[in-house]
């Protein structure tokens, strides 16, 4: 019989929760099957069987939490399929009951007959000992209770002939603890009511168990927000000209690419030009030091049914806007047929963050930790606009966040790194001649 355990899956992921089994019990499977889709915080992988054979033994059901080197399954590797596996181990166990059947009974009952004339022995002695015959109590009992200066009458003993025992001594020395713990337990009991009270409701509610990537995004979150000194500035754009520049160059785009033109290529190029000149945003924080990054790897914000998931766009200052949309649609796609590796989450040094695609006016995106930068976009609404002549247009505008690690960027170079991305948008042309 062969174990099946959770392999090593990388350098940051120690456990996981079961989502599917790919086999049951009794099939037959070859070394390097898939049997089962293991969901990590971060991406769900399958696990390979480590033997040929079938599966014996299934140790871990769907939605358990395991780590890695647990024992998920067993593997017999002479066991036929449909189940002999499954006889096999029935017999050995029906074996192993008639071997511990076939033991004498004569044994066990000697075995009883000297325990209990031992213990009556050391009753006799003890009562000798103690010179007070109404108190039974063993030769160990007796000596501890010297001890902790106990009287052996004040004690009540569990054994139905009144035999008093060490153990029995014990509880009589924690008697005052036990005391403190009674009257502390209607305070406990006390906080558990009010608790239920807030879990608990009169009108029908549904329970669902959070999934590893929810749960993992949750705890993010929270340490993203205790463990950085977090602030959002603001600005809007006038997205007229990125419009403008959009529908003329669409069609001819497309056919060229075979990818469309959208707005995310451009807010990516803007970034890259603004982290260039704000390098402290492209950075993060290890212990007393700023390690200052000199790659712009942006991560992506994608929303999925199990939770939001950041694939990282590489190297996006070396690619041409048609290069950022196709890995931003490849990155979106994997992120929602669950086909994300490792390596497309992991090393990015700026997030953009886009609610607009759901309608959202304005937020505060919170940071993607370790990283010092987010920038949040959102949705386009048509405005009354004061031009620089004071005559009133009607421009489609998009407000913008920039949310950051107030401890090594300060305002003045925050709300400057945001003008510049305002800028770029506002005037496309200059994205272009510089690629």
């Amino acid at each position: 019989m062969k174990e099946i355990k959770v392999p090593e899956l990388a350098e940051s992921i120690t456990e996981g929760t079961i989502a599917e089994w790919l086999v049951k019990k009794g099939d037959k499977v070859e070394k390097g099957d898939p049997i089962l889709e293991l969901e990590t915080d971060k991406v769900n992988v399958e696990v390979n069987a480590d033997h040929s054979g079938v599966i014996a033994e299934v140790l871990k059901e769907a939605g358990d939490d395991v780590e890695v080197g647990d024992v998920i399954a067993k593997v017999d590797e002479n066991g036929e399929a449909g189940g002999s596996s499954e006889d096999s181990s029935e017999k050995s166990e029906q074996k192993e009951e008639s071997e511990q059947k076939s033991e004498p009974k004569e044994e066990k009952q000697e075995a009883k007959k000297e325990e209990a004339s031992k213990e009556d022995k050391e009753t006799e002695s003890s009562k000798e000992e103690g010179g007070k015959g109404d108190i039974v109590a063993t030769p160990a009992a007796r000596k501890r209770a010297r001890e902790l200066g106990l009287d052996l009458s004040e004690i009540t003993a569990r054994d139905p002939l009144g035999r008093i025992r060490p153990e029995d001594v014990e509880d009589a020395a924690k008697g005052s603890k036990s005391e403190d713990t009674k009257q502390a337990a209607p305070k406990q009991e006390k906080k558990q009511e009010t608790k239920n009270e807030k879990t608990e409701f009169e009108k029908p509610v549904e329970r669902v168990k959070m999934s590893r990537r929810r749960q993992t995004i949750a705890k993010r979150l929270v340490e993203a927000q205790q463990n950085s000194a977090m602030l959002t500035t603001f600005n809007e754009v006038d997205m007229s000209a990125v419009m403008k520049l959009r529908s003329e160059r669409k069609e001819e785009f497309q056919k060229k690419h075979d990818i469309k033109l959208g707005f995310m290529s451009f807010f990516t190029k803007a970034v890259v030009g603004a982290l260039k000149d704000f390098p402290l945003l492209n950075a993060e924080i290890q212990g007393n030091e700023i390690v200052k990054k000199k790659f712009y790897d942006i991560g992506m914000a994608v929303s999925t049914d199990e939770g939001l998931v950041v694939p990282v766009v590489r190297d996006a200052d070396r690619l041409g806007f048609a290069g950022i949309e196709k890995d931003i649609s490849r990155l979106a796609k994997k992120a929602i047929n669950k086909e994300l590796q490792l390596d497309e989450l992991q090393g990015g040094s700026f997030t953009i963050t886009n609610g607009g695609t759901f309608g959202s006016m304005l937020s505060t995106p919170i940071l993607n930790a370790p990283q010092v930068g987010i920038l949040g976009l959102h949705n386009i609404q048509k405005r009354a606009v004061v031009m620089p002549d004071d005559t009133i247009e009607v421009r489609p505008m998009m407000y913008i966040a920039l949310s950051y690690d107030h401890r090594i960027v300060d305002g003045k170079e925050a709300v400057q790194f945001l003008v510049r991305v305002k800028e770029l948008i506002e005037d496309p042309y200059d994205l272009l001649l510089e690629g």
